[in-house]
């Protein structure tokens, strides 16, 4: 279980003010649930991630992981970004191992784990490649395998799909939906998209804007059904689907989402 309590995050500004990011957010994030937070540009949504991940220290609150407090990075969290942070001179599974290299894993049995990883994300016949020649899909599955390489608790997605195309971001979504399923991995997903928010979320976190609050919860079942099927038409035309949707785009539009809160 990963617990926040009374988070907060403040930081100074290039002109001397001061950025209010948090303000006293509390959530938990449950095994085997994938939490999706989303709301405006703004909102603390990375800020909230990167707290987590032990990037970004919180001014007030705290951020524990299996009742340890996060003060730093480390392997218990893995992160994916929505720029893929692969290194160029390395070939597909040295990324993908770099993680177990530098917790001194014996080279041949980081390659047997990276090669199995690969295989989950479809690509073994790349592992020779350099990432220059894999495309933009591709690279954030490499990214995947990478973090999924060092077996963490939660695996952090900082919108990871967001500078793809909507054909290639729907292939990594019904990725994302077959490898949780299969592992069961925690997962704390950002995005701005209301429509991914409920394809991937168990629960959806809407967050006010800055200074960023939860304003609302919403429990959702639609990646089970999109994990088994692959086929994203009978979820996006479900009442349900449609209804959630459209409760959270007019919660995010609307001006008093300051003062609301709610669970449904």
């Amino acid at each position: 279980m990963l617990q926040i309590r009374n988070a907060s995050v403040r930081f100074p500004a290039a002109d001397g003010s001061t950025v209010h990011a948090l303000d006293h957010v509390s959530l938990d994030i449950p095994p085997s649930s994938i939490v999706v937070a989303l709301g405006a540009s703004g909102c603390g949504k990375s800020t909230l991630l990167n707290s987590i991940a032990g990037f970004l220290p919180l001014t007030e609150g705290s951020i524990t992981l299996d009742g340890v407090e996060i003060k730093q990075p480390g392997g218990d969290r893995g992160v994916v970004f929505q720029k893929d942070t692969l290194l160029p001179w390395a070939n597909v599974i040295d990324n993908v191992a770099l993680g177990l290299k530098y917790q001194g894993v014996p080279k041949s049995e980081r390659y047997e784990s990276a090669r199995k990883l690969l295989r989950l994300v479809d690509l073994t016949e790349f592992a020779d490649k350099p990432p220059y020649e894999l495309s933009g899909g591709m690279r954030q599955r490499v990214g995947i395998a990478r973090a999924l390489a060092t077996d963490p608790k939660i695996l952090l997605m900082d919108e990871p799909f967001g500078a793809l195309d909507s054909l290639t971001r729907e292939t990594m979504q019904q990725l994302l939906a077959s490898l949780w399923a299969r592992t069961e991995k925690q997962i704390f997903f950002i995005t701005h998209s209301i429509e991914e928010a409920l394809i991937l979320g168990t629960e959806i976190v809407v967050m006010s804007p800055r200074p960023g609050r939860i304003i609302a919860r919403y429990s959702a079942d639609f990646v089970r059904q999109f994990a088994e099927t692959g086929d994203i038409g009978p979820i996006m035309s479900d009442p349900r689907f449609i209804e959630l949707r459209e409760a959270i785009r007019d919660l995010i539009h609307r001006p008093d989402t300051r003062g609301f809160g709610g669970l449904q």
